[in-house]
């Protein structure tokens, strides 16, 4: 499972509308963009309160990518 999968299996376990959620990844220079789209009444799931859903999302794809040797992930997301 590359990390564009992983951040995808995470949101639509979270979501409650997963299958409005898009996942895409891009490649920078020297980190994956992975840009993440959910419904509105979404968002606040995602991020959680004070971020703290969001951290760990990244954490654990973060985490995934350095025992991978790959490069690092930035995860940015919008409600559609």
């Amino acid at each position: 499972m590359n990390v564009i999968e992983l951040t995808e299996y995470l949101i639509k376990n979270i979501a409650k509308d997963p299958d409005s959620v898009s996942v895409k990844g891009f490649d920078a220079e020297d980190e994956t963009i992975i840009e993440v789209l959910v419904s509105k009444d979404d968002i606040g799931r995602i991020i959680g309160k004070d971020g703290k859903m969001i951290s760990a999302i990244r954490m654990i794809v973060n985490a995934a990518t350095y025992a991978k040797n790959e490069k690092k992930a930035k995860i940015n997301i919008d409600s559609i």
